[in-house]
């Protein structure tokens, strides 16, 4: 049976005694089959499996987002105990930014192009609220989608750089039967949106099809994935790239570990995805 714990005192009590290994789901709510997968793979993995649930408001630099991003509790707890999920924190924001609370983790390069550039203070947010949330939990594994894989490299500078034992396990990406990937946010786009938006899925295949098919020049992918893209109406491309599989600097060519990545607005919303090509032998 899960238990859902609201503080941190709570949650410290809870894992004095659980089982280890832990593994740490954290999320922000809106749970969907992605999540569920992390889940799974983490109480596979460990003894004791904890899920957090906390949108947080420092990842967001547009309030509207924030506000707009969608929520329900007992939809959530629902999914955590399908899933089996022994520890479930669901705080409110004073418990995870205490009164005076005045830190911020930046992590550096990494951080900085892709959805660093396009979404300033993203990562500062992101890295601060991991850090709280491997400090109070303690996991030895920690589980995250690769969906968000900019995400998942700054977790992993940012544990390594700040000696934090928790292993950042990255997931594959779970998708629509049309290719969408598994996003919170799909759930704002309009019917017409929705059947337009696995051209970000076709954009990144075409790219992948191409390069396997023996191109090297990134520019030459970036202009096929921006092509697919604006083939279709209702989709406005922000960035395309083709960057470096370990440092995200763009590359002129694949001649290396790559990934080819992307974010589009459907309207108001705003979807990313990725695709990794190469091998780190080239």
């Amino acid at each position: 049976m899960t238990t859902v714990l609201r503080t941190r005192a709570e949650l410290r009590a809870a894992l004095a005694d659980a089982p280890r290994p832990v593994g740490l789901v954290p999320t922000m709510g809106w749970l969907h089959d992605g999540h569920r997968a992390l889940m799974r793979r983490a109480r596979g993995d460990n003894a004791t499996t904890v899920a957090t649930i906390f949108v947080n408001p420092r990842q967001f630099n547009v309030a509207t987002d924030y506000t707009r991003y969608p929520r329900s509790e007992a939809r959530d707890l629902a999914a955590c105990e399908a899933e089996g999920v022994d520890l479930v924190w669901l705080p409110p924001v004073e418990e995870v930014y205490p009164a005076g609370f005045d830190t911020t983790v930046s992590v550096g390069a990494i951080a900085r192009p892709l959805e660093g550039a396009a979404r300033p203070g993203h990562f500062d947010g992101v890295a601060t609220v991991v850090a709280i949330l491997f400090g109070l939990v303690g996991a030895d594994r920690a589980y995250f989608g690769q969906k968000d894989a900019q995400q998942v490299m700054v977790i992993r500078q940012m544990a390594r750089d700040l000696a934090i034992g928790t292993e950042v396990v990255a997931c594959p990406t779970v998708r629509e039967p049309d290719g969408l990937a598994l996003s919170s946010r799909n759930v704002h786009l309009t019917p017409e949106q929705r059947a337009a938006a696995p051209v970000l899925r076709r954009a990144l295949v075409a790219a992948r099809d191409r390069w396997a098919a023996g191109e090297r020049s990134a520019d030459a992918l970036r202009d096929l994935m921006w092509e697919t893209l604006t083939a279709e109406r209702l989709a406005n491309p922000e960035y395309v790239s083709v960057a470096d599989g370990e440092t995200l600097g763009e590359l002129q060519t694949v001649d290396r570990q790559a990934l080819l990545s992307l974010a589009v607005r459907f309207g108001a919303t705003r979807l990313i995805d990725n695709e990794p090509i190469g091998s780190r032998t080239g």
